[in-house]
């Protein structure tokens, strides 16, 4: 038996539709949505690193001048208790 059913072949279109141009309000709004998009995600990648820089910047600042964050808070803690004592 054969199971092969070899007839005409159907022709392709060759030629595609051509999709419908954007008017110009649609591709203003599709350029704000990909501006958009790229804004949130650069955000999202610069935000964290600009925290982390200050963070390190601060941290690498204090112990050049031989101190650390925990010393710098419990001095202005001191402070902070002579001024309430003088008023």
């Amino acid at each position: 038996m054969n199971d092969l059913h070899e007839g005409p072949l159907t022709p392709i279109a060759t030629k595609q539709a051509a999709a419908p141009k954007l008017t110009a309000r649609e591709q203003r709004r599709l350029r704000r949505r990909r501006r958009r998009r790229g804004e949130e995600i650069l955000g999202w990648i610069l935000v964290p690193v600009i925290v982390f820089g200050l963070y390190w910047g601060v941290t690498a600042g204090l112990d050049f001048l031989g101190t650390s964050p925990g010393q710098l808070w419990d001095q202005l803690m001191q402070v902070k208790a002579m001024m309430e004592k003088r008023s």
